[in-house]
């Protein structure tokens, strides 16, 4: 059972640093059945999350199935300061009411793949704000400016002259002292994180709490494109509040290569199940596509449940492989005739006209299923389903 345990919590990961402490937390729990924690920090500073932030969700409903307790740290006072990491210029920094606005939401996504009964919610402010100035002041004398600038992003930004403000020399070090007032076990966050990540470690030691936390850090999601990491920014992503058939169909798109990947990172799947799928479709008794549909299905059940996601199967069969109209789609109207390029984007399903004349010009708009190639065509009075694409339809009615 401990082998599997390892096995199962080493999967995917990046880098581990002590590995042995955490071996010797698992062992504790399979002999004594002694519980131990695991942090992971949240900053809302976004009100959705999408699957690129569910890898540490998924890594610690891991560590649940094998006696651990989860710290769900959401970070509402270091959210206003902004996390630094991999920034090229000060964040903005964002609101109280903004922060427990998203709090709100991230509460509701999580307990879709963690469960409730072994996770505890915190937020920093019940410490950070208790420190007050002296303890700020003492905080601050951990650690010094010259160890700080080795850090990556803070090296670039110095040397280029660019602006760094003290609050975000601030930032990794409250992070760290959130490991401290939670004497968490093990942390767990992505890459980018290291910096900060062992800044719990070494915070642990100058407050002399009796341990350090083991780190494991987890590789970036890459996004539909499989290249760029998972981001709302690029349009790469799928959210976690996606509706069940777009959630479907963004799974349906990645690349064979790339859907390793995701069951690798997002599946609930024991390492050993998906290498007997993988080798069903190395020689040729699983077909690609099925075990692609079954990822996105368990996908889509996560989040929206088991009828839910069969529904959204049977529609990509229905649309996709039987070339029909979806059953629910969104109806716009006009006045009087309009330009094809600006239905496009009234309808919501480009976001800009010129965006819309390019996929004109690459063949990706139908009208009724047929397609358009006059990128200046005008819609007069009568009704269309216009799409883009293969999964975005709208029906306009021009009065």
């Amino acid at each position: 059972m401990l082998e599997e345990a390892l096995r199962e919590i080493q999967r995917g990961t990046a880098e581990i640093i002590d590995l042995e402490g955490i071996e010797k937390l698992l062992k504790a729990y399979f002999k004594e059945g002694k519980n131990y924690t695991v942090k992971a920090g949240f900053d809302p500073t976004a009100p959705d999350l999408h699957l690129g932030h569910t890898v540490l969700l998924q890594k610690l409903a891991t560590f649940q199935k094998y006696g651990a307790k989860i710290q769900f740290l959401i970070g509402d006072f270091t959210a206003q300061i902004g996390d630094p990491t991999g920034k090229s210029v000060t964040r903005k920094t964002l609101t109280q009411a903004d922060v427990l606005e998203n709090a709100k939401s991230y509460k509701e996504q999580v307990f879709k793949i963690l469960d409730p009964e072994y996770t505890e919610v915190v937020f920093n402010s019940e410490w950070i704000n208790q420190l007050g100035a002296s303890g700020m002041l003492s905080l601050t004398t951990t650690f010094n400016v010259a160890r700080m600038l080795e850090r990556d992003d803070f090296d670039k930004r110095y040397k280029s002259g660019t602006s760094i403000s003290i609050s975000e020399f601030i930032y990794p070090l409250l992070q760290g002292y959130d490991s401290v007032h939670l004497k968490s076990d093990i942390e767990i966050g992505g890459t980018d994180q290291k910096f900060n990540l062992l800044m719990g470690r070494h915070m642990q030691r100058a407050y002399e709490i009796g341990k350090e936390q083991s780190v494991l850090m987890m590789p970036i999601l890459e996004g539909l494109d499989g290249v760029q990491k998972m981001s709302k920014s690029l349009n790469n992503y799928i959210g976690v509040t996606d509706h069940p058939n777009d959630m479907f169909g963004k799974v349906l798109s990645i690349s064979d290569e790339l859907m390793w990947r995701y069951y690798e990172l997002l599946s609930a799947k024991a390492l050993s199940e998906i290498d007997a799928i993988k080798e069903g479709v190395a020689n040729g008794s699983l077909h690609p596509k099925k075990v692609k549909e079954d990822l996105a299905l368990e996908i889509v059940e996560r989040f929206w449940g088991t009828s839910e996601a069969q529904a959204a199967k049977e529609e990509f069969e229905r649309v996709h492989a039987k070339s029909e109209i979806p059953t629910d789609i969104d109806t716009f109207s006009v006045e009087g005739e309009i330009w094809i390029a600006k239905a496009l984007v009234d309808c919501n399903i480009c976001p800009s006209t010129s965006q819309a004349r390019r996929d004109i010009k690459q063949g990706a708009v139908k009208i009724d299923q047929e397609k358009v190639s006059d990128e200046q065509l005008q819609l007069t009075q009568g009704e269309y389903i216009l799409q883009v694409g293969k999964r975005k339809f709208a029906k306009l009615r021009v009065l």
